[in-house]
């Protein structure tokens, strides 16, 4: 599906669901356009499963080796239980339903647990039936749930008499289970925190709390045969002279397995994936793509951006490991802990459909047929194109921006350097022309301020380098200036310069101006483009009696979080005085509750600014504890 910007493409994806009846898989290639994605999918289904999968990691280290310096990386990683959560959500439906949509991102073609193990180790509960407590208990540890009598958590169980209660890893609300003996009294839902009754349940499915669990008796088997990959790899290692290497590789083998044995995990478990899945040497790893059915519908959004990260991910990975296993940090079955190769991730597609307001050639070639949604609601036509040769370029320029000011208009600016935009800047400055400089350096909110700022008419100009990739969204935009346009490369691709010349498609009087002093084949193939597109977009308007309008948005949209943030910190200098310690930490935890909340509901924007008071309210903790402890601050300093 060929779409360009502003015509609503997700709109036609979710009709398109609604159409076929049958469970989705939507793939994106970033955290955030697929949090936006799910949460516009949410709107369009209110009373359909859709869910939310992507990396639940805050941070990510992977373990790594530095030949060349000796230096071993461990592996070091931050769980988002928040996202965490949404993860395990998008797997436990065993036969999804034709309402289940999973919208992630690249991160769905990594190793899973298999499926058959996940799903044959389900806890099913039922009222009335024999089931004896402490067995339950037994299944729910091999299920990777902790006990805790102290503090129910995601993801831990403690027991009271003859009562257990549950928070399952993939839910909010608690569940008790009320055992008669060997008998299953009852089963409540309740609130965790108030302990309020919300449902009485006649039984209860508990899926697992990890993504990788097996059965005891696989654990056994797999860990034999890490016994003896391990006594191969180590004659292997010793008869080419590497005896650092073999220690190290049997010293840290061993430990694992002991955990293994002993706990039913350990540290770096993923890469013991293949025997404890039973898989064959170089087989395809498990994926959530095998957790859905083979009749399953696939959209890949932005595919130009998302497909070649498919292909990417394996050959960085296997880079990664190959050094490992030759230097003894990992047997050589780790190299079977990896993502899915572009020819596997083709093989688990069923039908799909490539969104894409530029497609690569990839998809123009595999596709049965493409789809144009070049129409926008609003009636807005692509800009015109026009190439002037780059000499006097700067003056030239000058007064196509005055003359935009004169109509309260605003102008985007992108060059090929840090240096050259920097200049550009500080030129139009001498010039009186008030800009900004847009560059990688500048922090989110930073960056959604000096937007802000533009859109308000504090600047007239943006310049940056690469602006395609900040997804702007500004409608008072009415010029696009790309400076050494006809310089070939990534910023001046054909695809780079369609994405930079839909900055000016939300203005009826929408201009871009190439300067360069000869029209490369990628200049060439996007001003074909966008005059195509805009005389199809002209033809329809005419025939449909539409005039064009320019976007109306109002500006408070993108930042109404930077607002609140400049008001809070000014509220919180004279709050402090008036607040004890105690006050403060508690108005901490609260705003973190509040925090975890809206990010649950997918309202990053809420949750970043709930975020940001904590920092200040932080901040002056801090402040406040150096005051008082000058010994400690001098040391600190």
């Amino acid at each position: 599906m060929l779409g360009v910007t502003g015509s609503g493409k997700t709109f036609t994806m979710a009709n398109i669901v609604q159409e076929v009846q049958r469970p989705t898989l939507v793939m994106a290639h970033n955290k955030t356009l697929a949090a936006q994605l799910a949460s516009e999918f949410k709107e369009f289904f209110p009373h359909n499963a859709v869910e939310y999968f992507v990396s639940y990691y805050d941070y990510y280290q992977p373990e790594a080796y530095v030949p060349q310096s000796d230096t071993y990386i461990e592996k070091d990683s931050s769980v988002n239980e928040e996202l965490d959560k949404p993860c395990l959500s998008a797997k436990w439906e065993e036969s999804p339903p034709t309402g289940l949509c999973v919208v992630g991102c690249v991160s769905l073609i990594y190793g899973l647990g298999d499926p058959r193990d996940y799903f044959n180790l389900v806890a099913q509960v039922k009222v009335g039936e024999e089931q004896s407590r402490s067995r339950l208990m037994r299944q729910l540890v091999d299920m990777q749930y902790e006990r805790n009598d102290m503090n129910l958590a995601r993801g831990k169980f403690r027991i009271r008499g003859d009562t257990l209660e549950i928070i399952p890893a993939y839910e909010e609300a608690a569940v008790r289970v009320q055992f008669w003996g060997d008998e299953v009294e009852r089963i409540v839902q309740l609130d965790p925190l108030t302990g309020e009754m919300l449902a009485d349940m006649a039984e209860i499915a508990i899926y697992p709390a990890n993504h990788f669990v097996t059965s005891k008796d696989k654990l056994d088997a797999a860990v034999n045969d890490i016994r003896v990959e391990l006594e191969e790899r180590l004659a292997e290692l010793r008869a080419g002279g590497k005896i650092l290497e073999a220690a190290r590789l049997e010293s840290r083998t061993h430990y694992d397995l002991e955990m293994l044995q002993e706990t039913g995990f350990c540290s770096g478990v993923e890469n013991y994936s293949r025997h404890l899945a039973r898989r064959a040497a170089g087989s395809s790893p498990w994926t959530l793509l095998d957790y859905f059915p083979e009749d399953y519908l696939m959209f890949v959004d932005e595919s130009h951006m998302t497909l070649p990260q498919v292909r990417g991910m394996y050959h960085g990975d296997m880079s990664r490991k190959r050094t490992l296993v030759d230097f003894g940090f990992r047997l050589p079955s780790a190299m079977d802990n990896r993502p899915l190769n572009f020819e596997e991730y083709e093989d688990h597609i069923n039908q799909v459909v490539y969104v894409s307001a530029t497609p690569g050639p990839f998809e123009m070639k595999r596709s049965a047929m493409t789809v144009e949604q070049v129409i926008r609601p609003t009636g807005l036509l692509d800009p015109t194109v026009e190439v002037k040769p780059t000499e006097g370029q700067i003056d030239d320029l000058l007064q196509q921006i005055k003359e935009r000011i004169e109509r309260s208009e605003r102008c985007l600016v992108t060059t090929l350097t840090k240096r050259m935009a920097e200049e550009l800047a500080d030129y139009l400055s001498e010039m009186g022309i008030r800009n900004n400089y847009l560059h990688s350096d500048i922090q989110t909110l930073d960056r959604i301020e000096i937007l802000r700022d533009l859109r308000l008419g504090v600047f007239d100009v943006i310049v940056g380098i690469n602006l395609l990739r900040e997804g702007l969204d500004l409608p008072e935009v009415s010029l696009v200036a790309i400076l050494d346009a006809d310089k070939e490369g990534y910023l001046r691709s054909n695809t780079s310069l369609i994405q930079t010349i839909g900055r000016a498609a939300r203005h009826a009087n929408g201009q871009v101006i190439m300067y360069a002093d000869r029209i490369t084949d990628s200049m060439r193939q996007a001003i074909d483009e966008t005059n195509r597109r805009r005389a199809i977009q002209d033809a329809f308007n005419k025939q449909h009696g539409i005039e064009p309008q320019s976007i109306q948005k109002e500006v408070h949209d993108i930042t109404e979080g930077i607002k609140t943030i400049s008001e809070n910190r000014a509220r919180y200098q004279v709050v402090r005085s008036e607040m004890s310690r105690a006050d403060m930490y508690r108005v901490v935890k609260d705003l973190e509750g509040q925090m975890k909340e809206a990010a649950k509901s997918l309202q990053f924007e809420k949750a970043a600014q709930f975020r940001d008071e904590i920092f200040e309210l932080r901040r002056l903790l801090v402040l406040e504890e150096k005051v008082l402890t000058p010994a400690a601050f001098g040391a600190e300093e």
